[in-house]
C-alpha cells in the first residue's frame, strides 16, 4: 500500500511530538518537503481546473477565500493564491502548521541561526 503525503505529514507530525533537536530538524525537513510538494501538486491541479476563468473572476475567487489581491497581480500569480488558500485548509497542512510552530516553541526551526 502506497503512503499518501497527507498520511506521511500526520505519521511524521506525530512522530515529532516525542522528538528533540536534530531529530525533531530531520522531521521537519522532511515534514517541510512533503507540504511544498503538495502545494506544488495542488497548485497545478487549481490552475487546470481553474483555467478557462477569466482574471476578474480569478481575483473575485481569490477575495472570497479570504486571498486578498489587486489588478497588479498577473493571472498566475492569483491562480496561485487560490492554490494556498485551498491547501491551507487541509489535513497535511495543517498538521505541518501545528508541527513547526510546536517545534518552534520548543527553539526548533528550519532556518540556520546566523553566525555573529
Amino acid at each position: 500500500m502506497m503512503m499518501t503525503t497527507t498520511q506521511r505529514i500526520l505519521d511524521l507530525a506525530a512522530a515529532a511530538r516525542a522528538s528533540l533537536d536534530e531529530e525533531l530538524v530531520l522531521l521537519l525537513h522532511e515534514a517541510n518537503e512533503l507540504y511544498q510538494q503538495g502545494l506544488h501538486d495542488l497548485h497545478r491541479s487549481v490552475a487546470a481546473r481553474l483555467g478557462e476563468l477569466t482574471t476578474a473572476e480569478l481575483m473575485t475567487a481569490a477575495e472570497t477565500a479570504g486571498m486578498p489581491c489587486d489588478s497588479a497581480q498577473g493571472r498566475d500569480e492569483v491562480i496561485l493564491l487560490l492554490a494556498v488558500a485551498e491547501w491551507e485548509m487541509t489535513p497535511a497542512a495543517m498538521a505541518y502548521a501545528e508541527m513547526a510552530e510546536d517545534a518552534a516553541r520548543r527553539g526548533v526551526c528550519l532556518i540556520p541561526e546566523a553566525e555573529p
